[in-house]
């Protein structure tokens, strides 16, 4: 029969929230309960008769709890077939009960090792007998319901509650995929833990959450992750997919300047289309801006620092979908509410992930992220004409923009601000002329600036439009065979220029 009626139930858990309804449930439905050390104990001051399972094993718990349910009785309960007949004739001949119910959920590995706790503690919140109970429950998803968490209690409470304690075939295998979905996210958390050599790649999220439409509205979207951890949303719509991207390369790209003075960016399409440095978060603002006042319509804005009054009575005037910062002002905050769409985000701080991963053809890529930021301490001086400390201070400025900035790139900037970005070009000759042209657009004068480049230039055609653009340093990673010719117009024409030695390619 599809449809099977709870007549018993083995409950052993380490989370006790939430379970004495369920076991109160049990009992009014006339289940007979097993149950086992925290969790017997927990059942029996309900008031609850419970039977040990120790009395069903004769065989104590043992080895300091590490072997309590791990015995043929127990698993010959859950895994037999009820419809055949010799699981059936085994039952009897050997006093085995029939095990139609299992609550088990498992010790908090994970918080575990987040928490910093000794090898030894991680070790021992390593589950042995609840994950093979859960996995034996749901191989048995015939005949046995398995509860393997405590987030799925109330539902199961209201499933029992509604049948009169019966569950029907679609019930129990759903049950079945849940508990495989935690015994296989659990393995996967304690083999990174131990993983040292293995170049495997194992992951595992079961946070999701459903987005409105990916890149498209023809496309399905999710997110899996917990952005709860990330920030506090306090105002606005749904984040987007593509207001998901977008954030993630605000974030990526304001933590080059986490500490420094205020900051402000304003980003489309994940590369920055403003960007200032200032001794205020309203300067910085207004000055990010500047740098193209048209595509910030509909950007995502972010900032270093506290967003107050003043800086949110600029931001208001602009249409943009999402505005980040580590904390805003009463006052600002109450003026930021004003469109009842835009999207506020408090950042929290929170560690990001050290790999990126993407799809490609018919698997993956991983890398390891981009976590070289281009100091003082990396430059060499190739040139004889060497930058003054404002231009230094310019290039490395430069630099981290355009390291978040897609290949190929150019990045103008002068005093601080970013003047204009050639992105996602296909030659480097295509991204400073982009550059040159949308900085003297906007108004820059150019006459002084420094440039920046995410690769090494295999000729002299880039420092020559840049020299004939008033650009007066540049800062790029260096490593061409034709490096020679770079630096030889330089000296010719006394532009200085830097080598990082890093290349900061971003496809």
């Amino acid at each position: 029969m599809s449809n099977k009626t709870i007549k018993s139930a083995l409950i052993s858990v380490f989370h006790k929230d939430g379970l004495a309804p369920i076991a109160k449930k049990l009992n009014e439905l006339g289940v007979t309960i097993y149950s086992t050390g925290g969790t017997e104990k927990f059942i029996t001051e309900l008031g609850i008769d419970v039977v040990p399972v120790e009395s069903v094993t004769d065989y104590p718990s043992i080895l300091g709890g590490r072997v309590k349910t791990l015995h043929p009785k127990i698993f010959g309960g859950i895994l037999n077939r009820q419809e055949n007949e010799s699981d059936v004739a085994q039952l009897s001949e050997f006093n085995i009960p029939q095990i139609d119910l299992v609550i088990v959920d498992l010790y908090p590995f994970e918080k575990t090792v987040a928490s910093g706790a000794s090898e030894q503690d991680i070790i021992e919140k390593i589950d042995i007998g609840g994950i093979s109970l859960i996995r034996a429950a749901a191989k048995n998803f015939k005949d046995t319901v398995i509860v393997s968490s405590m987030e799925q209690y109330d539902e199961f409470l209201n499933l029992i509650s509604e049948n009169n304690g019966e569950t029907s075939i679609a019930d129990r295998k759903k049950f079945a995929a849940k508990a495989f979905n935690i015994s296989s996210h659990y393995d996967t958390a304690i083999f990174n833990y131990f993983n040292e050599d293995e170049v495997v790649f194992k992951a595992s999220e079961t946070t999701a959450k459903t987005l409105r439409y990916g890149e498209n509205p023809h496309q399905k979207g999710y997110f899996f992750g917990d952005l709860d951890a990330m920030f506090d949303k306090l105002h606005g719509k749904e984040l987007s997919y593509n207001n998901l991207l977008d954030v993630d390369a605000a974030v990526n790209l304001i933590n080059e300047f986490k500490g420094e003075a205020p900051t402000f960016a304003i980003l489309k399409h994940n590369n920055a289309c403003g960007f200032a440095q200032r001794e205020t978060v309203y300067q910085a603002y207004v000055d990010a801006l500047a740098g193209d006042p048209v595509s910030a319509f509909g950007g995502i804005l972010i900032s270093n620092v506290t967003i107050d009054k003043e800086t949110a009575e600029e931001i208001h005037k602009l249409f943009c979908e999402v505005v980040i910062a580590p904390s805003f002002n009463d006052d600002a905050l109450e003026i930021l509410r004003g469109k009842k769409n835009r999207i506020i985000l408090a950042q929290k701080e929170v560690a990001l992930p050290n790999q990126i991963v993407r799809t490609s053809l018919n698997g993956l890529l991983v890398q390891d992220k981009d976590a070289k930021t281009d100091s003082i301490e990396d430059l060499s001086y190739p040139t004889s004409s060497k930058p003054s400390s404002e231009q230094i201070e310019d290039l490395l400025f430069a630099s981290k923009i355009c390291k978040h900035t897609k290949s190929n790139t150019i990045v103008l900037a002068k005093n601080k601000q970013l003047c204009a970005s050639g992105t996602g070009q296909t030659s480097r000759v295509d991204a400073l002329r982009q550059a040159i042209e949308k900085a003297k657009s906007f108004g820059f004068d150019l006459e002084n600036a420094v440039m920046a480049s995410d690769a090494f230039f295999p000729f002299p055609d880039c420092v020559e439009i840049a020299d004939n653009a008033g650009i007066k340093s540049v800062i790029q990673p260096g490593g061409s065979i034709k490096d020679e010719l770079s630096i030889n117009y330089c000296n010719d024409n006394g532009l200085s220029m830097v080598f990082t030695g890093t290349r900061h390619f971003k496809h």
